[in-house]
């Protein structure tokens, strides 16, 4: 099978090697022949851990993830577990599915950039600082991302798919059901919810910045009117 431009962009410098050389990335990227044909299966899931080795990509991602990841978890999702697992599923199926037809081998980037939209999304009054460089509310983030990322020279289909996967999973999430005659197609399955959500909500739960009055600061960022 060839390498498209992203897996050969990857390995261009010499052999692949993870970062403590215990594995490469040729045992984790996303290849539709390697899963369904000689039965891979964990690389439906480990295509979305890898994202490159120790460097300035690697923790601008991993900021991001955890940053967003945790603002989700602990704003729009709180109590809400078992939602917040389906979302990941329902974005990691979609990406999977939209990878069988882009040659793209790692989608670890994209769930970030679908994770940083939903709560944009979410979040339309937050003013935003970029590095000091630019102020914007909080809907244009992932555009502003991508066009960072292309600064930076890498390839914005990644970003793309991570805002089109975020774009489908709100506008079903949250403006399709509160249309007229809208439905809500998207149900968690009750096996998640037995799983992963409380009956109790904590009482002495104290709100992140963002979630109170006034936002909170990605440079200089705050709620209009805050």
């Amino acid at each position: 099978m060839c390498l498209g431009p992203n897996e050969a962009g990857i390995w261009a410098s010499g052999r692949p090697r993870g970062q403590l050389e215990l594995i490469t990335p040729f045992q984790l990227y996303f290849n539709p022949e390697l899963i369904f044909k000689h039965f891979q299966i964990w690389r439906l899931i480990t295509n979305f851990l890898f994202f490159g080795p120790v460097g300035f990509n690697f923790l601008f991602n991993m900021i991001f993830l955890y940053r967003y990841c945790r603002m989700l978890e602990e704003g729009s999702f709180r109590g809400r577990t078992a939602d917040f697992v389906f979302m990941f599923l329902f974005g990691g199926f979609l990406m999977t599915l939209f990878g069988l037809f882009v040659s793209l081998v790692f989608l670890g980037q994209a769930f970030t950039i679908m994770l940083v939209y939903v709560w944009s999304r979410r979040n339309p009054y937050v003013r935003m600082n970029f590095f000091g460089l630019l102020n914007f509310q909080a809907p244009f983030l992932p555009w502003v991302l991508m066009g960072f990322s292309l600064l930076l020279g890498n390839s914005i289909i990644v970003d793309l798919l991570g805002i089109a996967v975020g774009h489908i999973y709100f506008f079903l999430e949250d403006v399709f059901p509160n249309q007229p005659g809208g439905i809500r197609i998207l149900k968690t399955p009750s096996v998640l919810k037995a799983i992963f959500d409380t009956p109790d909500e904590d009482p002495n739960y104290n709100p992140l910045p963002e979630d109170r009055p006034g936002g909170f600061a990605w440079g200089e960022g705050q709620r209009l009117g805050g």
